[in-house]
């Protein structure tokens, strides 16, 4: 099969409207506004998603999503970074939107996807827990069964969105075996739930989250190995995302290097300047290529176990970089907040380590790679 890694016409307008979604309700200043606010997204932004159908843009059509490819959900994920519009669609569309569509009973489908579709609902996963990785040894918390229902009981923490999600997707295990790992919806609001915010590099929305033998309701046959399937969409969109706003943390750097002057001359005359930003471009076109193929493997079938964390992890090392040179020709007014630059800075270094970090990206890579 041919790689084609060019747009559809209808793909640069999907492009163009979202682009124009975020100019309107997700300006740098809404994105300023949001930073560390307790329910961490603007609700206008969130229902003019819903209105564009964009909620479910990778959703299945028979629960009202529109069943787009990965490759229409990077062109989102790229103007969703390039803004840095602050909306729980990703935990919520694609990593407990994926996980019902993939792993949920029919009932759970038909109740959740269609609410999480109009926008009506927001899910979250509760996976990260004090001390533990990334991977299923990581996960603690228990889940125990009783008189037919779930409890949970444990502590979770960066669970993004906590606070105005209608339910928690908690990971909890039910053994000790490696496979005794599943998922459960749980009410934020519950006897037993204990939402503490807490506060990051990026200013996003995080929540320490306790649970002590709180109610739960056990998501069909959900187990790993469907989060590992959810885990490769979820990595090339979040790599597209890290695209995005990179390539928008350069436009600006480059522009201010033209505009400021030194020694009666722009800064990007001065050749030093002009091939750190010449390197710092040639790594961003690499990563955007990256991602797009990644994509577009994907939505033909083809295996993405190498490409999915290739991509997040070389777009994020790429943002990492692209914005911190940007820091270095910015100055020291790029630290203060009157600048946009960073807003980016900081959310470039929380990317790379929150959600699934360089370090079990290279695991994943090097498993592929070493065929174990």
């Amino acid at each position: 099969m041919a790689l084609d890694l060019s747009f559809s016409q209808e793909q640069d307008m999907l492009r163009d409207v979202v682009r124009g979604l975020c100019a309107e309700h997700a300006p740098l200043s809404v994105v300023r506004e949001m930073e560390d606010d307790p329910s961490g997204y603007p609700p206008e932004l969130w229902k003019q998603l819903a209105d564009l159908d964009l909620l479910g843009l990778l959703l299945p059509e028979e629960h009202g999503g529109s069943g787009m490819s990965p490759v229409e959900g990077i062109v989102v994920y790229e103007e969703l970074g390039r803004s840095l519009a602050p909306t729980p669609h990703f935990v919520s569309c694609v990593l407990a939107g994926g996980l019902l569509a993939a792993g949920g009973t029919d009932g759970q489908r038909a109740e959740w996807l269609p609410r999480l579709v109009a926008g009506d609902a927001i899910l979250t996963p509760a996976w990260l827990e004090p001390g533990g990785g990334f991977g299923p040894a990581g996960v603690s918390a228990a889940a125990v069964a009783a008189d037919g229902s779930w409890t949970v009981t444990g502590t979770k923490r960066h669970v993004v969105f906590a606070q105005a999600a209608t339910r928690l997707v908690v990971v909890a295990r039910s053994g000790d075996g490696p496979d005794d790992v599943g998922f459960y919806l749980v009410d934020p609001t519950a006897p037993g739930v204990t939402l503490t915010q807490q506060f990051s590099i990026a200013s996003d929305t995080q929540y320490r989250v306790d649970l002590e033998g709180a109610a739960a309701e056990r998501i069909g046959t959900a187990g790993w190995s469907v989060w590992e399937t959810v885990r490769d969409d979820a990595l090339i969109l979040l790599a597209a995302w890290a695209v995005g706003a990179a390539g928008y943390a350069q436009e600006i750097t480059v522009q201010y290097a033209k505009d400021r002057h030194q020694f009666d001359k722009p800064l990007g005359a001065f050749q030093s300047i002009a091939h750190y930003l010449a390197d710092r471009q040639t790594e961003l076109d690499g990563a955007r290529t990256l991602v797009h193929e990644a994509a577009w493997a994907r939505s033909t079938g083809l295996p993405v176990s190498r490409l999915a964390p290739m991509a997040k992890l070389f777009a994020c090392q790429v943002f990492r970089d692209v914005t911190a040179t940007a820091q270095q020709i910015f100055g020291g007014v790029g630290f203060t907040l009157d600048y946009d630059v960073q807003l980016y800075f900081r959310r470039a270094k929380a990317l790379q380590v929150g959600l699934w970090n360089d370090r079990y990206l290279e695991e994943l890579i090097a498993a592929d790679v070493l065929d174990t």
